[in-house]
């Protein structure tokens, strides 16, 4: 089931600006302490969200790189998507067991806006197959970030390409993961529906 999409950036002031006035309303997250990074979010429908991750200017630059390849980009970029569980361990061994290192799950944190300190686990896979490979997040019992956020945008395709789309589809059922992906670059489009029109992201 998709939980979020991850749209990173090296630029975030700059790059929730444009968003915000293609009609996709997006609301502060918080900060990721010790990673350098803080997000933005958005709703896609239902229990999904859009994340807008980037460079957190309050923070000093990490001693490793920043994820989701925020170091490396030079423009705003669709890097790949999350899908939510509630056994993240099950579902890890389960595609570790099918040939799938789905990663190890560690924990995470920010706290919102109003003071609320979130928490989560999460698992990067080790072959995430050019980012379409999801990461596998489980809140537990923490509220979920698509809970109050206003409505507007909904995500109306996800869709993807690769050189190998039989290895991708098969790195995806292990862990319960569904996306139509076809031959091709590799890459991630989002389209999405909002009140000023659509919007596509890459």
């Amino acid at each position: 089931m998709l939980d979020h999409l991850v749209y990173s950036t090296p630029d975030l002031a700059g790059t929730v600006d444009e968003l915000r006035e293609r009609g996709v309303d997006l609301v502060p997250g918080g900060p990721h302490d010790g990673l350098g990074t803080r997000n933005f979010i958005g709703p896609l429908g239902g229990s999904a969200y859009l994340e807008v991750v980037g460079p957190d200017p309050d923070q000093p630059a990490p001693a490793r790189p920043r994820p989701f390849r925020i170091d490396e980009l030079t423009v705003p970029t669709l890097v790949t998507w999350a899908v939510a569980t509630t056994d993240i361990d099950t579902t890890v061994a389960r595609a570790r067991a099918a040939g799938h290192d789905a990663g190890v799950p560690f924990g995470m944190a920010r706290r919102r806006p109003d003071g609320v300190l979130i928490s989560w686990r999460i698992a990067f896979p080790v072959t995430d197959w050019d980012g379409l490979a999801p990461v596998l997040i489980d809140w537990g019992d923490a509220p979920h970030p698509s809970g109050g956020l206003p409505g507007g945008t909904r995500l109306e395709s996800l869709r993807a390409t690769h050189p190998d789309p039989g290895g991708v589809s098969a790195a995806l059922a292990v862990v319960g993961a569904e996306l139509a992906v076809t031959a091709g670059e590799p890459g991630l489009v989002a389209e999405l529906s909002t009140p000023a029109g659509r919007v596509v992201l890459r």
